[in-house]
């Protein structure tokens, strides 16, 4: 990926070295894995595909669904550009801010596009453990989106480990993992996370986790809009690509059970298996469309 000399994103708080806070467990919607919760009542698949398609149906016809998402509480205030720690600006917080930056770049497109705006999520850099909005994390749950204070967390050295432990070498790999988390986000403002969490308690465990496929799955798909634009301003080298579906065969569900126990477990998936991140991943690159990403209508 040519990414060196490019514009790196300011929303960046640097807290290595600072020390994370001790708490409470991870809170409703936080974390890499995003918590769901059980047996969905009927027309819970319904329900999301209607979310989604109310959504740019109300900006067709001039009203801001965000907007409306604000007064009713579902989603905080929008966060402004976060100033960066003193950490001393090395190689991969260059590259993970200027990934960032590039996130910032097509998500703003494809909202203005839409006549809305995008309320940019923050890059939180940790060492160890952190303190969220969702409660406290430790680096060991891997990377992870904040849906209650809308910031991404990361510790850096997850990307050794992505590289020793599971086999996925390369920056676009690397970037791949931020920008899942930014569709996160993406799928935060346009309300796919506030009706999950709202549908939570009333799922059971095994549909949970098949909601929560759903939604990572999802989140791959945005993922690959954004390399789509990425590739379209000459980003992309030759092998990133495959880079990306590598990243995404080695951590899909069943290759991960596989590897730590030698056998699988369908009904606790809950991020997808190897084919269906690298099929939705692939999908969001190739079309780089919204309403290619639709995870909820059909089979995964």
């Amino acid at each position: 990926m040519l990414w060196k000399g490019r514009r790196q994103s300011q929303n960046v708080e640097d807290e290595r070295g600072a020390g994370g806070g001790f708490g409470g467990g991870m809170g409703p919607g936080g974390g890499f894995r995003i918590p769901i919760g059980g047996a969905a009542g009927g027309g819970g698949l319904s329900g999301l595909i209607i979310l989604v398609v109310l959504f740019f149906v109300l900006r067709a016809c001039g009203i801001d669904p965000l907007a409306i998402l604000d007064e009713s509480g579902s989603l905080g205030p929008g966060g402004g550009q976060v100033t960066q720690g003193t950490q001393s600006n090395d190689e991969m917080k260059q590259f993970v801010s200027t990934v960032l930056a590039e996130t910032e770049d097509v998500w703003n497109g494809i909202f203005q596009a839409n006549g809305l705006k995008y309320e940019e999520p923050t890059l939180v850099l940790f060492s160890g453990q952190t303190r969220s909005g969702c409660g406290y994390a430790s680096s060991a749950a891997g990377p992870f989106y904040c849906p209650e204070d809308r910031k991404v967390y990361i510790d850096l050295s997850f990307y050794n480990q992505l590289d020793r432990q599971f086999g996925a070498s390369g920056d676009f790999a690397q970037a791949y993992v931020l920008a899942h988390e930014v569709g996160h986000h993406v799928q935060n403002l346009i309300g796919v996370l506030p009706k999950f969490n709202r549908m939570r308690p009333s799922m059971s465990e095994a549909d949970a986790n098949a909601m929560s496929v759903r939604v990572e799955l999802q989140a791959d798909c945005f993922a690959g809009i954004w390399g789509h634009f990425t590739a379209q301003k000459g980003l992309v080298e030759q092998g990133d690509l495959e880079e990306a579906l590598n990243a995404a065969k080695q951590i899909g569900d069943d290759t991960l059970q596989r590897r730590t126990q030698g056998y699988v477990v369908p009904d606790s998936f809950n991020h997808g298996t190897s084919a269906q991140r690298m099929n939705w991943f692939n999908r969001g690159f190739q079309s780089g469309k919204l309403q290619d990403c639709d995870t909820f209508n059909g089979e995964p």
